[in-house]
Order: C-alpha cells, then structure tokens, then sequence
C-alpha cells in the first residue's frame, strides 16, 4: 500500500546523499522497486547511482543493487548497450528467470552478444576477449532453460552461441532424445547458415546417437550423408548386414533407399565399394579339366598354373563364399543393387509403364495445330511428347507419326533423337540397344546424320544420368573418335550426364580438349560438361575454367562455361564466395550471368539472406538484361526449402517494366514452388500468362505448368482453367510463336511421366536432391538453346508408393487414402467432341435435290449422334475429363440434356470420403498426410513414409505372398527403331509390331 501512495522518488534520491549506508541501501532498494514508474525522475541522478556502484568501500551487494538500478533506467531511456553492460555488474541480482520485458529485452541482448563474439572467435582464429560475466549470464539462462525442460529453446541459444557442450546437455537430459535430436537436425538445416558451422553441429549429433542404447540409424546416415563420410555409412551399413535379424537387414535396406533419394552418385559409389566382401574359403573341385579350366577362370579370376602344366581334376581349386558369411552375401547383393541405383532405377521403370496415363489426343490436337514451317513449335512438340512420356518407355506418338517427324532437319533431329533419352530414361539394360540403330557405327561417323548421332549420345547420357558406370567408356570412345563437332556436342553433354558429380580426372581431360579446340557448338557443351563432372567439388579447375571463358571470343563457349563454373560451387555456400565475388565484378556480362547462377547454386535451399540480398541487387542494377533476368530466376533456387517466401519476395519484380525481370520471377515462382500447386503462386502468376511480351508468357506457362504438376481440379479449379488456357493458345493461329512454345512445353509437363511425376528438390529427409537442382539450373539455359529443355527430365520424381519386401520385390497389399479420391485422381482423358463435326457437314447449297438429300442425311445422322452420345457420355461421366465436360456442353440439345441427367443421377450418390489403394500406387504428395495404414495389416513398414520406397516388415512370413504385377518393358527395343528410322529418314516398314509394348487402356477414348 505504501509503495501505491508514492508520488515522487525525490525523497528516496534525497537520501543516497546520505552518508549512513543503510540509508542508501534502503534507497537503492525501493528505487529499484519504483523504477517502472519513476525512471525520468531516477534519471536525473544516474551520475550518483554509478559512483555507489563504482564506490570499492561500499558493500558488493549494494553496489550490485546500484548496478541494477542504472540498468533499468538506461533500458527504459532505450540505451541498450549500457543497460547490458550495468546488468552484468548486478551479478546475480539480475534474475535470468524473472518474466518482465526488461529481462527478457536484455537476454536477448546478452544472447547476441554473445553470439556475436563466439562466431569472431570461432571464424577468425583471433583471440576475442569475452566478459566472463556475459559468459555466466548466458550459461545461467542455458541451465534455467534446461532445469524448467524448456529443451528446443535451450538447443536454439546453443547452437547459436556455438556453445556444443551444452546442446549435447541439453539433448542427453531431454525427455524425448530421439525427438529431440530429429528437432535438432532440422534447426541445424534450416537455421545454421555457416556450412562449416553445420557441420560441427551434425558431428555432435551422430555422435550424440550413436551413444544412445538403440540408435537411430535412418538419420545418422542421412547425416553421415551430409558431412560426406562414405565410411561411416558403409560401417553402419555392414554392422546391420551382418546381424541375425531380418529386420536390421530390412533397415539397412531402407537405409540405402533414402540414401539413393539424395541422388549424389559419388557419395553411394563410394559407400558400396567400402563394403566390404564376404568371407571366401578355397575348395577342391574334381571335374572334367576343360570345365575346371574355365570355372577358374571365371570364379577366381586368374589362371591357377604359370606354365603349361595340363591341369588334373586333383589340383582345381575355387573360391566359394564361407558359409558363415552366405547371409551376409546375399544382403549384399542387395544392398550394391540399391546403391548403385539399379534396383529404384528399375522399379520406377516398372512403375511408370504400368501406371502410364498420358492423353496422346493433347499431343495430336498439339501435332495438328503447328505449322509445318514452324520449327520451333514443331521442335515444342516433340520436347513435350518426351517430357509427356519421359521414364515410362511407350514412343507410341514417335511410331504414328513417322513422316511428321522425319520432316526434323538438322538440330530438330539432333533434339528428336536426345527425346528418346528421356522417354526411355533409367532403361540401363538395353540403353545402348535402344539407342543403337542411330549412334555413330565406328570412325568419325556411321553414314547416317550427324545431327541424329549426337543427339543419341545426348540422350545415352539423359537415360544414364547419374548412373552412368555402363556406358562412360562407350561415350569416351565416341567423343575421341570424332572431329564432327554435332557429335562432339551430343557426346560432351551424355558423358557430363552419365558421370555427373564423379570428378572423373580422364573423362575431364577427353572434354577439355574438345573444349581447346574452339569449336563454338562443341565448346559450349564441353562447358557445361565440365561443370556437371565437377558439381560441387568446388575445385581449382574453376579458375582453368575461368581463364578459358576470357580467352575465347566464342559467345556459345564463355555461357558454356560460365554456367559449367556455376555448377562446380553447388552447395558450396561461404567457401564459394571468392569465385562468385570475381564472377559478379566481371566485365563480361556473360560471366556475371554466370556468377547469378553461381550463387544461386552455392547457397541453393539455404533462403541465406545474404544471397538473396546480392541477387536482389542485381536484379535491379545490373546493367544487361541478361544478368537481371538471372538474377531474379536465381532466387528460385535459393528460396525452393521455403517456397511460401517466393511470391512475395518477388511480387514487385513480377510488376517491372523490364520483361526480363518479369520472365526471371515466373521462372523463380515456377523453379522454388513447382508441384506444390501454392495458391500465392498461381495468382502471382495468372497475369503473366497474358502479359503484353510474348516470351513473359511462355516464361508463365512453363512455369504455371511447373506448379501445376500432379495438382487436381479437384483441389484447385485453376488447374482446369489452366489446361484450356493452354488449348486456346496452341490452337490460335495467330499466337506468337514464342508463347506458343511455351503453351506446348507447359501441357507437356503438366502431364509429365504419364502423369506419375512430379518435380521435387528436396527429398523426404530434406536433403537437396543434386540432380533435380542441377537438371532444372541446366533446364532454365534453354533461353539460349533449345535442346537442354531434356534436362528438366531430371527434377522429375515419381509420385508413388512402393511397398518392398525382403527379397525386393513388390507384394500385393492395401492401404488407406483418408480424403476423397476426386482431389487426386487422375486428369479425366480428353475425348472428341463428336457432335461439332457433324454440325458442321451441311454446307450452304441451293440446289433442292441436294437439300433434301442433306435433310435426310442430317435427321438419320442426329438419331446415331443422339445413340452414340449418350454412350459417349456415360463414358465422361464415368471418367471424362473438365474438357470433355466442356465439349460436350458445346454439343447439340439431346447430348446436353443427357448429360445433365448423369451429373443429376451421379450427384445424388455422396463421393466416398476414403479410397483403398494397392501397392505399388501413386500417391501425389498433397495426398501424403491422408495416407493410413489398415489395422490388421500382413505388412509394417520399417519406417512410416507415406511414398517412396518402403520396406515392409511381413508379419506372417508363412503364409504364401501374392505379388503385383511388375512386369518391365522388356521388348521396348522396337519402338525405338520406329523412331530411329524417323530421325535417319527412312521408312519403318520393317518394325516388328507384335513387339511393341501395348498402350495403356486410357487410349481407348481417343477414338
């Protein structure tokens, strides 16, 4: 009550003159009280309250209390440094714990501070003085965080004061370690923007759970993964290999498909070739000796005798695995088939040809509405028909329009054969069979064109990406046997492909010397070869690079290689800073164009605000367009880890007068949002799909499309909006051709894999998959040449759920999607709007005879049109698609009314609020939360993911599986020499047509 009566602090300030110190204790005490209200009145004396502070004779407590009283008052006069340092001299009177807005101001403060010196002292190797009081308050509030179980906090203020030896505290003592660490790794992800720094963080916390009693080994390998260490992994890898129970085998199996996710050839070669092989023990064999002859030689290796001794069936001895070591063989096997990328790669083969729902009639109505004379939208078509079927083996479109497409000359051709890479992609096996009838047959050339020669080493190199350990040496072979610089082109851009990320020292010095000769067209793909070899290595080989880029006077070679540098610093982050700094300074606008993408890729996924600041500036400043358009395109590839930032950090740029900037923000929103169908990002995209520049609208289609991908009507109306957007612009002939292209592209990669695909940059660990980035970062060149459209072909990932049992295969068994199956079924197929044709058979004629023959004509053809269209439309309302819907709208009277009564019938029966699905399904990843597993399931999954490649547990290993049908295109080869023969010129009379693989049912409303 006292202290509410108080008016003024005058008589408490009166008495710190007093010489008795209780006095002034009692003072300090209740201003220290008051200070809330009085502080402008306290202020006045602030001089006399620091020499007490200041005063040795005085006693600590009371100097303490003198601290703590200036303290406040700086901090409500907004002098925060003051306030912080006077808090530090309060000791233990400043109360970490007490919940008032000066407090927690000041921890903040502290907390930065801190932060602050512990990084200068960590990153410049100076030695930095720290207040060890500061130290104390900030070790006070750690522990309090701690004590009260405030876990996430107090890992936050660790790992942002460097402090490790507290964050391993604070996750041992949490309740929930696992949880905590899974917390931990993403904070490290998203949070810690020093590469360096990540990485201490991510070694602590293998550590950390290693030391637990039942490790998680799923995310010590992830981030084993991230600090590139092979070894590790391949140890955790043997140890569960090794074990007597089938489920560590199950985890490590799934261990390795995560792994593969991540898409970094190099990491996995090199954990499958430090797995180490099983036991052997020798055996003696008695056989015949020519067999015995032989099988030494194939199971050991080498000849047994030197001399010519002839060898008896006593002397034969193998090498066959220990039997103690036979389970650990066969897992391995397993395991290297996985690894190496065969066994996915496979799989999603199988997938994508058993689950192929392309609409060949979007693809016809595209084929008939391009001008023959048009090239580019000629070209268009036949990118979008291999983005349209890319992964699933069907060339069906190729083989019914041979003579279409035979009309490709020169780079067309090159472009038509390098499609086949993409339809066909993964076919590891029969790749070079497939590609054979057109690749060069031995010396500079085999007779046939060069342009389709290198455009099947082009697309060698696009069904290998990644996984290119068959077919290097056959790529080498044919760059060094030719001085045509078409094929040189085509062989540099499969070989950068095929050994994409493996730093291969040979395969550098094959395409260097391509690159010394000068050639502008195989100079430029040498360029980028180069980078793909490098991506990531951030090797000396940049600056080589770089001198050569100043050198030339070839245009084509300086992009080549500026976009070539840019790859070799991907995910670089800091440590590519010196390169990107000289590339951005640069005079050239080309290698400043270059140095964009050089931070784009450095810093891709890490939303770092100095990268995007940089690229901003850029985007506003830079002299060339160019280098603007770039920038702005750069920042969706820093933005892609959160796409919801995009649209609005480029909203304004999507308004500039510059259409260059404008492209660069479509492309961004397309690049960092794509299949995630974000509503900010189609709406800042709309406008630009009818900007007045017709290469912004090609830029907005791709990149509407790119957003678009595997999203529903259902679930967007937008979509469906979209896709007859798209029709009217390829049917309009007086669109420009640019916009145009862009139309054909886009309706290609809505419908991208057969509809099974969509684009994504980060896998389910939330780790960069390398080759989706670099795939769209070489995609986006196409600005400059058209062929490098195929690369978008490797952002794509299959939408789908694939159940694996111990022996991989693929068992029948069901499970649950908890929404409506209307908000991710497929694109209802298009169909032929029946009744417009025949409206329009009656022609304007005068003679009687011939009006009543049309009369007669006319009522017998209604009554077959009323019959065949209630036909027609019960097959739409079954499975008819918003454009059937919309064309039979448009058809006469008695289809419309039949219609109506179909939606009338079909509406009074509610939509099922869940669907069953079979393994292996697709499963798009808007559908990912509604996936649920059946209670009394025969299968668990080893880990819970709701797509992917799962391994499953069976609980009821006795009784008999039934496996789905897996089935791979193996006679796919025939399409191919359809194809071929389309692109050499010639007539496929010859094919063998019971070969073909049979399309999928949808086709059949195309009729």
């Amino acid at each position: 009550m006292a202290a509410a009566m108080v008016s003024s602090a005058g008589g408490l300030l009166a008495m710190l003159n007093e010489p008795q110190p209780t006095l002034k204790h009692h003072a300090l005490s209740h201003l220290n009280n008051l200070v809330d209200r009085f502080w402008p009145e306290i202020s006045t004396s602030v001089p006399i309250i620091e020499s007490l502070y200041e005063d040795e004779e005085f006693d600590l407590h009371q100097r303490q209390l003198a601290a703590l009283l200036v303290s406040k008052v700086f901090y409500y006069l907004g002098e925060l440094n003051d306030s912080l340092s006077y808090a530090l001299g309060a000791g233990a009177l400043f109360d970490v714990s007490e919940d008032t807005d000066y407090v927690h101001t000041l921890l903040a403060k502290a907390i930065d501070e801190y932060a602050i010196l512990r990084s200068k002292a960590v990153e410049s190797s100076e030695m930095v003085d720290i207040d060890p009081r500061l130290e104390a308050i900030v070790e006070r509030m750690l522990g309090k965080c701690i004590t009260d179980g405030k876990y996430q906090q107090s890992m936050g203020i660790a790992i942002e004061c460097r402090r490790l030896d507290k964050l391993e505290e604070a996750i041992t003592k949490s309740d929930n370690v696992e949880g905590t660490l899974t917390y931990c790794i993403n904070v490290s992800h998203s949070f810690v923007n020093r590469r360096e720094y990540r990485h201490e963080v991510l070694s602590l916390l293998v550590e950390v759970y290693q030391k637990l009693p039942s490790p998680d080994y799923l995310s010590i390998c992830q981030c084993l993964m991230f600090l590139d260490e092979p070894q590790g992994v391949a140890t955790i890898l043997e140890k569960l290999l090794r074990s007597d129970s089938k489920d560590d085998a199950l985890l490590a199996l799934q261990i390795a498909f995560d792994l593969v996710e991540n898409e970094h050839q190099a990491f996995l070669l090199s954990v499958r070739d430090r797995l180490p092989a099983p036991k052997t023990r020798p055996v003696e064999v008695a056989q015949a000796v020519e067999t015995t002859a032989t099988t030494n030689e194939n199971l050991s290796g080498d000849v047994l005798m030197a001399d010519d001794t002839p060898v008896t069936p006593a002397q034969t001895v193998v090498h066959e695995t220990d039997p103690v070591d036979a389970t650990y063989a066969e897992r391995l096997t397993k395991i290297k088939g996985i690894l190496s990328g065969e066994t996915s790669i496979q799989l999603t083969l199988q997938f994508l040809y058993i689950h192929n729902k392309s609409d060949l009639l979007i693809l016809k109505t595209i084929k008939q509405s391009v001008e023959m004379r048009n090239s580019v939208c000629h070209s268009a078509t036949i990118y979008a028909n291999a983005i349209m079927h890319a992964g699933t083996t069907v060339d069906t479109f190729l083989r019914e329009n041979l003579d279409w497409l035979s009309r490709a000359t020169n780079w067309a051709k090159f472009s038509a054969t390098a499609g086949l890479g993409v339809i066909h992609r993964g076919h590891l096996q029969q790749g070079r069979s497939l590609m054979a009838p057109y690749l060069p047959q031995g010396g500079a050339g085999g007779g046939g064109s060069p342009y389709s020669e290198g455009g099947a080493l082009y697309a060698l190199g696009l069904i290998h990406a990644n996984h290119g350990e068959g077919i290097k040496q056959f790529l080498r072979d044919s760059l060094r046997n030719t001085n045509v610089e078409v094929i040189q082109h085509g062989a540099c851009l499969g070989l950068g492909l095929s050994a994409l990320g493996t730093a291969d020292e040979e395969i550098y010095d094959d395409v260097k010397s391509v690159l010394y000769t000068d050639s502008a067209v195989a100079g430029e793909a040498a360029g980028i070869s180069m980078g793909l070899l490098l991506v990531g290595t951030a090797t000396e080989k940049a600056s080589e690079m770089l001198a050569y880029a100043h050198e030339t006077q070839h245009e084509k070679i300086i992009r080549g290689l500026a976009l070539g540098i840019a790859l070799t610093v991907y995910g670089r982050e800091e440590g590519a800073d010196t390169l990107i700094e000289q590339m951005t300074r640069d005079q050239d606008p080309i290698i400043r164009y270059g140095g964009m993408y050089a931070l784009a890729l450095a810093y891709c996924g890490t939303a770092n605000n100095k990268a995007i600041r940089q690229l901003l500036h850029f985007a506003v400043s830079d002299v060339s367009d160019d280098v603007r358009r770039t920038a702005v395109l750069a920042l969706g590839f820093v933005l892609y880890s959160d796409p919801e930032q995009t649209p609005r950090i480029v909203s304004l740029l999507s308004e500039s007068y510059n259409p260059h900037v404008r492209y660069g923000a479509a492309l961004a929103v397309g690049i960092s949002c794509a299949g995630t169908g974000l509503s900010e990002a189609i709406s800042l995209l709309e406008p630009l799909t009818s900007d007045v520049v017709d290469f912004v609208r090609q830029g907005a289609l791709i990149a509407m499309a790119m957003v678009m991908v595997q999203i529903s009507e259902a679930s967007d109306s937008r979509v469906g909006a979209f896709r007859r957007q798209l029709e009217k612009i390829i049917l309009d002939k007086h669109e420009d051709t640019m916009s145009k292209m862009g139309a054909i592209l886009a309706s290609g990669i809505l419908d991208a894999g057969g509809r099974n695909v969509t684009i994504r940059l980060l896998s389910k660990t939330k780790h960069d998959k390398v080759t989706a980035v670099i795939g769209l970062a070489v995609f986006s060149q196409f600005w400059y040449w058209y062929p490098l459209v195929y690369f978008i072909s490797l952002a794509f990932s299959p939408t789908a759920f694939i159940g694996l049992n111990y022996d991989l295969k693929v068992p029948k068994f069901e499970f649950m999607s908890h929404a409506k199956p209307s908000l991710f079924e497929y694109p209802k197929p298009t169909t032929v709007p029946t009744s417009n044709t025949a409206a329009k058979l009656p022609t304007a004629v005068l003679s009687t005879s011939v009006k009543a023959k049309a009369r007669a004509k006319k009522e017998a053809e209604q009554k077959a049109n009323a019959e065949k269209a209630s036909g027609a439309e019960k097959s739409v309302s079954e499975s008819g698609s918003g454009k059937g819907k919309e064309a039979a709208d448009k058809e006469g009277d008695s289809m419309q009314v039949d219609g109506t009564a179909t939606v009338e019938k079909k509406a009074a029966e509610p939509e099922a609020a869940f669907e069953i699905l079979v393994n292996p399904t697709r499963v798009v990843p808007a559908q990912e939360k509604y996936i649920k597993l059946l209670e009394d399931s025969r299968y668990v999954p080893v880990k819970l993911a709701p797509s992917g490649f799962v391994l499953l547990k069976d609980l009821r290993e006795h009784e008999p599986e039934v496996l789905s049908l897996t089935d791979a295109p193996t006679s796919a080869a025939s399409p191919a020499t359809g194809a071929a023969a389309a692109t050499q010129g010639t007539t496929a009379s010859a094919m063998a047509v019971d070969d073909e693989p049979q399309p999928p049912q949808a086709f059949e409303y195309a009729s």
